[in-house]
C-alpha cells in the first residue's frame, strides 16, 4: 500500500489532542512511583542511597506503558489518517451516453461491409451491451432528426428497434448532424453526469456545417465521431442487396469525404475515429466516455477521503493480547474499549466495500447500515439479497425490479407513491405492471409521472411501447375469436344450439414478442412522419432525463 505523502492529513485533527493524555500518562505514573522523589523531603540526600533496597533508577516497561500506546493509537485512529481520494459510494459511476445514428442513403454503401449502416448498427448493439449498468439512448437523423430509445440501462430496448432500421425510414434525406445534436442534448440535459454523444455517420451537410461546429463548441457534453466508410466509396445496395441504380440504369455510388470529415472534426474539436471490424472502437468510445465523466466530477465534486485510520486496529488488539501477561493486566478496560471503538470506526466506503457475501450478517450491521449493505449486493449483482437488506423503500423496490420479483416491487414503489407521490415510484409502477402483462395499468401508472414530470421523454417511449403491445393484444385477440365467431354461425345454421361465447386465452409474451418484432419499422415510420409534419411538437422539447434521482433506463 503505497502512502503519498504530500497528500496525508487528518480528517478530524481535534483528536490529536488524545496524544496529550497519552504523553503525559507515563511521566505522571514515573513521578508518582519515584521512590526517592517521596523520601527526598524526609531523609538526606546522602543516607538515602543507603536505604533505599534495589536498583530503583532502572525502568522497565510497565503496563502503564501499554495503556498510553493504546490512548495514543486510538487517538491517531480516531483523527482519521487519510491520504488518498475516493468516489462517493452512491454516486453515478457510468457516462451517461446517447448514440446519433446516420440514416442517410448513403450509408448503404458496400464499401464498409456488408453495408456502412448494417456495420454503424452493429456497433450501436455493441456498444450499449459492453455499457452494463450505464445508460445508452439511439438518435437517428437525415434530413430530420428523431428519438428512437430514451437513454436506457436496458440493452433489449435498442436490440428491438436497431434491427428494424433503415434508410427509408427519415422521409428527408440529409446529413444534419445538428439537429440530431440538438435532440441528443436535450435527451442529457437534465442529467447530473456528464454525457457523451457518439455520431456514428459518413458524413456532414454543407449548408449547416458552420451552425454544427457552434454548437459542437458550446456543448457541455462530450461529443464523438465513428466515421463509417472507406476514401474509395462503394455501391449503394438496397434493401435485397441488389446494387441501386438510378433512372437511366447506371449504378449509383457512394462517395467518402475523408478530409472534409477530418477538417470538420477538427474545427468543432470532436474525437474521429473509424468503424472497425474489431472492437477497438467500441473500447475507444468506452473510454472515452468514462476518461470524460472522471473529469467532470474531478472537477465538481468535492473530494472525498478515503478513512485510514481503521489499519491501527491491528496493534491495538495485540498490544491488548499483550497485556494479559500475568502482572500485566491492564484495569482500565473501558479505555481499552474505547480505543478499540475508535480505531474500528470506518466510513461508509469502507464499510460497503468490505462487507462479506453470505454470512457475519449480524457482525456487519456494527460496521454498514442496512442501505450500505444493500447497495454493496446490488452492485455485484445480487438484487435478492440486496432488497432484503435495503430499508430505503426507492432502492428496495429497484432491487426488487432487477431480481425481477414484478410483484414485490409494485408493492414497494405503490406503498411510496402513496407516501410520497414520487415521480420515479410512479415510473417504476409503470415498468412492473407492464412485466406482469397489465399494459393498460402501466400506461395509467406512465401518464401519473408524465403529469408529475412533463415532457419525461422515458415515460413517453414506454406509452408509446405499452399502446403497440395493446394493439398486438388486439389483433391477436381477433385472430382467435374470428375463426370461432364463423364456427358458432355455422353451428347456428345447422341448429345445434345457440351460439357459445367464446373467451379467448390471453396470448402467451412469445406470441406479443412475435407481433411486436414485426412492427418496430412501421411503427418508427409512423412516428417519424408525425414529427417531421408537426415539428414544434418534439418528445424531447421539455426535457427527457429521468428527475433528480429517478428511473435509470427507460425499457420497462
Amino acid at each position: 500500500m503505497e502512502i503519498d505523502l504530500s497528500a496525508f492529513h487528518f480528517l478530524r485533527p481535534l483528536w490529536l489532542w488524545g496524544l496529550v493524555p497519552a504523553v503525559l500518562l507515563p511521566l505522571v505514573w514515573r513521578r508518582r512511583s519515584d521512590v526517592r522523589a517521596r523520601w527526598r523531603k524526609f531523609i538526606a540526600p546522602e543516607l538515602l542511597e543507603h536505604l533505599l533496597v534495589g536498583d530503583t533508577r532502572t525502568y522497565r516497561l510497565q503496563p502503564v506503558h501499554t495503556l498510553a500506546v493504546l490512548l495514543a493509537l486510538g487517538a491517531v485512529a480516531a483523527a482519521g489518517p487519510t491520504w488518498e481520494q475516493v468516489r462517493p459510494p452512491f454516486s453515478q459511476d457510468k457516462a451517461p451516453m446517447v448514440v446519433a445514428l446516420a440514416l442517410n442513403r448513403s450509408m448503404d454503401a458496400a464499401d464498409v461491409p456488408p453495408t456502412r449502416l448494417e456495420r454503424a448498427k452493429a456497433k450501436v448493439l455493441d456498444i450499449a451491451r459492453s455499457r452494463k449498468g450505464a445508460r445508452t439512448g439511439l438518435v437517428v437523423y437525415a434530413g430530420t432528426s428523431h428519438l428512437v430509445v430514451p437513454p436506457t440501462e436496458d440493452p433489449a430496448m435498442l436490440e428491438l428497434y436497431v434491427p428494424a432500421l433503415a434508410t427509408g425510414l427519415v422521409h428527408k434525406d440529409g446529413k444534419r448532424m445538428d439537429l440530431a445534436l440538438d435532440v441528443a442534448e436535450r435527451l442529457l440535459s437534465h442529467d447530473a453526469a456528464a454525457g457523451t454523444i457518439v455520431f456514428i455517420g459518413d458524413g456532414f451537410d454543407a449548408a449547416s456545417r458552420e451552425a454544427f461546429i457552434a454548437r459542437a463548441k458550446a456543448s457541455k457534453q462530450q461529443l464523438l465521431w465513428l466515421a463509417a466508410g472507406t476514401s474509395k466509396g462503394g455501391a449503394v445496395r438496397n434493401a435485397d442487396g441488389t446494387v441501386a441504380t438510378d433512372a437511366s440504369g447506371v449504378p449509383v455510388t457512394a462517395g467518402f469525404d475523408a478530409d472534409g470529415i477530418r477538417e470538420l472534426a477538427s474545427d468543432a474539436g470532436i474525437p474521429l475515429a473509424s468503424l472497425r471490424a474489431d472492437g477497438d472502437d467500441v473500447v475507444w468510445v468506452q473510454r472515452r466516455a468514462q476518461t470524460y465523466l472522471a473529469e467532470m466530477d474531478e472537477a465538481h465534486r468535492e473530494p472525498r477521503w478515503q478513512e485510514n485510520g481503521f489499519w491501527l486496529v491491528i496493534p491495538v488488539l495485540l498490544l491488548v493480547l499483550v497485556s494479559f501477561r500475568r502482572g500485566w493486566t491492564v484495569k482500565w478496560l473501558p479505555v481499552v474499549v474505547l480505543s478499540l471503538v475508535f480505531a474500528s470506526t470506518p466510513d461508509a466506503v469502507r464499510a460497503a466495500d468490505t462487507a462479506p457475501q453470505h454470512d457475519g450478517w449480524r457482525w456487519i450491521d456494527a460496521f454498514a447500515t442496512r442501505d450500505q449493505q444493500g447497495r454493496w449486493y446490488y452492485e455485484r449483482g445480487d438484487f435478492a439479497t440486496a432488497a432484503a437488506r435495503f430499508e430505503d423503500p426507492m432502492w428496495k423496490g429497484r432491487a426488487q425490479y432487477a431480481a425481477k420479483d414484478y410483484d414485490d416491487a409494485l408493492a414497494t414503489f405503490s406503498q411510496l407513491f402513496t407516501q410520497q407521490k414520487n415521480e420515479t415510484a410512479a415510473f417504476y409502477m409503470g415498468n412492473s405492471l407492464a412485466h406482469l402483462g397489465d399494459y393498460e395499468g402501466a400506461v395509467k401508472a406512465y401518464e401519473i409521472a408524465l403529469k408529475l414530470h412533463p415532457g419525461w421523454a422515458e415515460a413517453t417511449a414506454n406509452i408509446a411501447l405499452m399502446k403497440d403491445l395493446l394493439k398486438a393484444d388486439e389483433q391477436t385477440e381477433e385472430a382467435h375469436q374470428q375463426p370461432s365467431q364463423g364456427q358458432d354461425k355455422e353451428d347456428t345454421k345447422k341448429g345445434k344450439g345457440a351460439p357459445q361465447t367464446v373467451v379467448s386465452m390471453a396470448p402467451t409474451e412469445d406470441v406479443w414478442m412475435r407481433g411486436l418484432n414485426t412492427s418496430p419499422a412501421m411503427f418508427l415510420r409512423q412516428r417519424f412522419e408525425q414529427e417531421a409534419a408537426t415539428p414544434s411538437v418534439k418528445p424531447v422539447a421539455r426535457g427527457a432525463s429521468a428527475p433528480s434521482g429517478g428511473a435509470k433506463g427507460a425499457a420497462p
